[in-house]
């Protein structure tokens, strides 16, 4: 038995569009529907098309509520006038009424129809992507440059292309169209054309997930990052807890003879990574934090969250590192105002 032209256009549609077919099916019956009650009822009536997707054959009903109060009388019937069609009806039954089927509807309707299914069909595909990709807001997908236009890298993604704005660019990497590379979904808005996704090479939550397909223990939660700051580019400073006993957070990040880490390195390029161990006492998380120079005390003050930071006279440079880098990411992964001085000031302000 030969399949209809609508029967194949709607198996296209669900197929090509990865569409639910209930939803296509309902779709074509409301646009059947409006397209019976523009030609052939009135504006105001509730008409509802039913398709047989067996026979093909298209039904139409007009379609009255009861109701207490009547405000559209097409649409609309008191509860004793329902009853006179149906002696059971109550307050919000439907009555139904077959409408005729005219002979000339399938060629009228079709245009009508069409329209009206290519519009829907769009709005129900924008939908599902918008909710498809805002499941991977805050992940790291895979995808490669599709285009660069002007400032902004645009990355296929899959279904979609995430723009990567200059501000979300690492500062160090060069991209080029069909380069493959991983990128941070950072915002997913409805824009009304369907989904825009922001997409970030420079947020320090690329690093996070990066590790996170790397270590095993992250994924499992044996393993957790605490904290993370970054420089794009050029530097990164994350911060590991266990909740196993005995097993080393940093060890699992770093993993044997660095594979892990390097595995991570590998995708962002010559970006430097101090993996350190957090800790609950701020002076020892901000001693881990200040990697790899060497600190002799740190001092808090509480009520302003400022820490003075005590090191030898031949570890002032590494603690601040080039252009204040250093004790910068520090203080952010810390959550801690720093101050860096040498032992000697500290020992003349004492004297």
């Amino acid at each position: 038995m030969a399949t209809s032209p609508l029967i194949a256009a709607l198996n296209q549609i669900c197929d090509e569009k990865n569409l639910d077919r209930e939803t296509v099916l309902s779709t074509v019956e409301a646009a059947l529907a409006a397209a019976y009650r523009k030609d052939y009822a009135s504006p105001n009536q509730h008409i509802r098309a039913k398709f047989n997707e067996e026979t093909t054959e298209m039904t139409f009903e007009d379609v009255k509520t009861v109701v207490e109060e009547i405000e559209n009388p097409e649409a609309e019937l008191t509860l004793e006038e329902g009853q006179k069609l149906n002696a059971s009806a109550e307050i919000g039954t439907e009555i139904l009424s077959p409408m005729p089927m005219h002979d000339d509807f399938g060629r009228i309707a079709a245009q009508t129809a069409k329209q009206v299914i290519i519009q829907r069909i769009r709005e129900a595909e924008k939908n599902m992507l918008y909710d498809e990709f805002k499941e991977k807001e805050h992940e790291l997908v895979p995808g490669f440059v599709q285009n660069i236009e002007g400032r902004n890298v645009l990355v296929n993604i899959g279904k979609v292309s995430g723009v990567m704005f200059p501000s979300e660019q690492a500062p160090t990497e060069h991209y080029y169209i069909g380069q493959r590379i991983r990128v941070f979904v950072k915002e997913v808005v409805d824009s009304g054309r369907g989904p825009q996704v922001v997409v970030s090479r420079s947020d320090a939550r690329l690093i996070a997930g990066l590790f996170m397909m790397e270590v095993p223990e992250i994924e499992s939660g044996t393993v957790e990052i605490k904290g993370i700051a970054r420089e794009a580019g050029s530097r990164t400073k994350i911060a590991v807890a266990s909740t196993q006993e005995g097993l080393d957070p940093v060890g699992s990040c770093v993993g044997q003879r660095g594979a892990r880490v390097q595995a991570v390195l590998a995708e962002v390029g010559d970006e430097k990574i101090d993996i350190v161990l957090w800790n609950d006492d701020p002076k020892k998380l901000i001693s881990g934090a200040l990697s790899p120079a060497r600190i002799d005390s740190v001092e808090l003050d509480e009520e302003s969250r400022r820490a003075k930071v005590t090191v030898p006279p031949d570890q002032l440079s590494l603690a601040i590192g080039k252009g204040g880098q250093n004790v910068r990411l520090a203080s952010r992964l810390a959550g801690w105002d720093i101050d860096i001085l040498r032992e000697d000031e500290t020992e003349g302000a004492k004297e």
